[in-house]
């Protein structure tokens, strides 16, 4: 698939990569506080400890999401002719939410976590009144609608360029062996598109629900229906943000291999088998809601074990088989995108694990479950995230993995595992998540959790900065290898 002869400014998604990375180092600020909250290190009055924890949630899957889809943009835009000013229109409207959101938290109280689970936003026992409520909803369905229109014209490029859906997602090479095959950023984009809008629609419908019931209490929905459709729209779209952030991996790589990275038939089955696991995975948070038809929850423990290994699989495969043997010579950007596929693949074992029926009813609501997102996210999205910030505004592909940068790779790596292992400790002791004050018994494991929190908050400062200094440079290599 040929680039477009003319591409829209790299402007937009250099920004959003910016504020991204602002927010990823103030949310790793606000988990620190609160692990160090709870080792009874530094006191913190219950509600502000919800309340960020309510920002830190929110805030950390909405700027996944936000990194996510600036990476997506910028190789995409090299393929299909996506729109310049809906792309600065996404990030406006998105703003606007997170505004509102922090607003409804940090100035009216606001504290019902990222999952605003109903009734609970206008029920909070006084804590916060319905106004915060409303506030907080309002900037959350700007974020979705925000990412609807992004999803809307990034689909209609698609298919205008790709001359129908089925090209798109490699059906030819699926079915029929076909070498014209689009390349993998077309395939992870469109499939990204379809299940993202297929989950913003049932989560716009819930706030906007949510909302009419805040203000007006005797329109109501069945709860376990609505935290249904909370937790499909929640965990599609946190799992499409990595699917959004791999794109990186198969763009980059092969631009310090000289190998390309094809979209093969093995490659086109895991990512269009994706399409229909990642949309019935959400069940494995239902579990402890008996109340549940147990053949959904049979199908969660099901889809738990499939969903996340078909594209995992080709992805580590490929990125193994790219640079094996390679002659590179490994810099910061390269190492962080190898260590997101790393964290990716590895943050799969505890979450299968909590996707077992028996285990779960035991371990779901302890630190075991955040073990196994921060896997995800800390050690697998994040790195991502930063590496494609550090390539995009490199300009010497000779630059080593050397010096300070290799003392803050590894500090990050160090704290990054440190973080996730303290969360699992604590998950297999039965520590309960969520807790603004912990036991004296659990404090010791708090403590350690705080200090390695402090390397990774120091690291990914580091990382910010080299991007801020860098941020009008150009990567040294501007096309892959052929």
């Amino acid at each position: 698939m040929a680039r477009q002869a003319t591409m829209p400014s790299d402007l937009g998604p250099r920004v959003v990569m910016a504020l991204s990375g602002l927010v990823f180092v103030l949310l790793m600020l606000f988990g620190l506080l609160m692990r160090a909250s709870q080792a009874g290190m530094i006191p913190v009055d219950p509600a502000l400890f919800y309340q960020l924890m309510t920002a830190h949630g929110i805030g950390m899957v909405g700027t996944c999401g936000f990194a996510g889809a600036g990476i997506m943009w910028y190789f995409a835009r090299q393929y299909v002719p996506v729109t310049n000013g809906i792309f600065w229109g996404f990030t406006g409207l998105f703003l606007v939410g997170v505004v509102l959101i922090l607003a409804a938290i940090f100035l009216m109280g606001f504290a019902a976590a990222w999952t605003f689970l109903y009734p609970l936003p206008a029920q909070s026992g006084g804590v916060w009144d319905v106004n915060a409520a409303v506030v907080y909803l309002v900037g959350l369905l700007l974020v979705g609608v925000a990412f609807l229109i992004l999803y809307l014209d990034m689909g209609w490029a698609i298919l205008k360029s790709q001359g129908g859906l089925g090209q798109a997602l490699a059906w030819p090479t699926l079915f029929s062996g076909s070498t014209n095959a689009p390349p993998p950023t077309i395939v992870a984009t469109t499939v990204v598109t379809i299940v993202n809008t297929i989950a913003l629609v049932p989560g716009a419908a819930i706030i906007l629900i949510s909302i009419v019931n805040a203000l007006v209490p005797s329109f109501g929905i069945d709860a376990l229906l609505a935290k249904n459709m909370i937790f499909f729209f929640g965990h599609v779209f946190i799992n499409a943000a990595i699917y959004m952030a791999i794109i990186a991996v198969y763009e980059i790589v092969p631009r310090y291999t000289g190998r390309p990275w094809k979209t093969t038939r093995w490659f086109a089955l895991a990512w269009n088998a994706t399409i229909i696991l990642v949309m019935f995975v959400y069940t494995h948070h239902l579990f402890q809601d008996v109340v549940m038809p147990a053949w959904m929850l049979v199908m969660g423990q099901v889809f738990s074990y499939l969903s996340g290994f078909p594209i995992l699989i080709v992805t580590t495969v490929g990125l193994l088989s790219n640079i094996y043997g390679a002659k590179v010579r490994w810099d910061l950007p390269l190492a962080l995108l190898t260590l997101g596929v790393f964290g990716w693949a590895a943050g799969v074992i505890p979450a299968v694990i909590d996707g077992i029926i028996s285990v779960n009813k035991v371990m779901h609501n302890t630190m075991w479950v955040p073990g196994h997102f921060h896997f995800y996210l800390l050690l697998g999205l994040v790195p991502m995230a930063f590496g494609f910030m550090l390539w995009v505004t490199k300009t010497k592909q000779a630059d080593a993995l050397d010096g300070l940068s290799k003392i803050l790779f590894w500090a990050y790596v160090a704290g990054g595992l440190g973080v996730v292992w303290t969360f699992l400790v604590g998950g297999a002791a039965s520590v309960p998540r969520r807790w603004a004050e912990h036991l004296p018994q659990w404090q010791g494991v708090d403590a350690v959790s705080t200090i390695f929190s402090v390397l990774v908050v120091v690291a990914a400062l580091y990382f910010l900065i080299r991007y801020v200094v860098g941020f009008g440079g150009q990567p040294s290599k501007s096309e892959p290898a052929e």
